[in-house]
């Protein structure tokens, strides 16, 4: 089972990294593959007479709420971060705003890089050593 597992954690890996360079084939297999899923539980909810509208909308807000995903998809973090922060949405912000966090995030992403380099470095040192 282990085995049987390990292959196709594998094929995804490699899956996805070929359909990451073609995004719109990327998107269109994701979107069949997604709207096949909800037409399969579609279908199988239909098998059970005792699924109507409501018992089908508590179930499923439900299992959403319980496994996290209620949250992450209809409400997503940066959404709350923003609003935990009092932050504009990215819509009203002025574009000078908007280019200065840009430039932030360079500088921190320089400043990261930076700091990698001598950390391999040091590693490097340490090896030689």
């Amino acid at each position: 089972m282990k085995t049987f597992l390990k292959f196709f954690d594998v094929l995804e890996d490699k899956i996805r990294f070929s359909l990451s360079k073609r995004p719109i084939l990327y998107g269109l297999v994701s979107g069949v593959g997604i709207v096949l899923f909800f037409r399969g539980v579609w279908l199988l909810a239909d098998e059970f007479s005792f699924m109507t509208g409501l018992v089908t909308l508590i179930t499923s807000i439900i299992i959403l709420l319980l496994s996290g995903a209620f949250v992450e998809h209809f409400i997503s973090d940066k959404i709350i971060t923003s609003g935990i922060k009092k932050e504009k949405k990215l819509v009203e912000k002025e574009a000078a705003e908007i280019y200065a966090e840009t430039s932030v995030l360079r500088e921190v992403q320089k400043d990261v890089q930076k700091l990698d380099k001598k950390i391999s470095a040091l590693n490097d040192t340490l090896k030689n050593e």
